[in-house]
């Protein structure tokens, strides 16, 4: 009977450890995981990627660059550049505590005193990434800042490690 319960116990431990994986798709409700882009201007977007809790920064990162990349293309325009990009993390992951306590009784004649101690630990997956970003799209010739991107690369890279994943 003890080791049915230790493996149930178990079972549950690393069920709570598990997270669902992040697919590249357009996010379906305001705290889902996906993609989501808002029309600034004429070649201009804001492009977020929401990953799910434990997704790596740089999978979500690369995921709102992908979607980036593909408004560019279905736009007409050949590259774009990162104006402005923010990632956050919302959520916890990883937070543990210990806590001393005590206590006495008696009942009659008889008393008791007590210590306990006591751990906990988040076994949750992690905190949610999101990568926010403000895109500028262009036609031609891609200039060679650091943060300009060709898109139809950005599409073959990032959107095949996407398929392998």
């Amino acid at each position: 009977m003890k080791r049915l319960i230790a493996l149930a116990f178990s079972a549950a431990v690393l069920t709570g450890c598990a997270s669902s994986p992040t697919l590249y798709a357009p996010q379906t409700a305001p705290q889902a995981a996906g993609y989501s882009e808002y029309r600034l201007e004429a070649g201009r977007y804001r492009v977020t990627f929401k990953g799910n809790p434990g997704a790596p920064v740089n999978q979500v990162s690369d995921y709102a660059l992908l979607r980036a990349a593909e408004l560019a293309l279905r736009d007409g325009y050949d590259w774009f550049r990162v104006a402005d990009r923010m990632t956050q993390q919302t959520g916890s992951g990883g937070n543990s505590a210990i806590s001393i306590g005590g206590g006495s009784g008696s009942y009659g004649r008889r008393s008791g005193v007590g210590v306990g101690l006591g751990t906990s630990f988040n076994l949750g997956p992690g905190p949610a990434v999101s990568s926010s970003m403000e895109v500028v799209f262009g036609k031609g010739q891609r200039p060679r800042d650091a943060d300009t991107y060709d898109a139809r690369d950005i599409v073959r890279t990032v959107g095949q490690g996407r398929a392998a994943a």
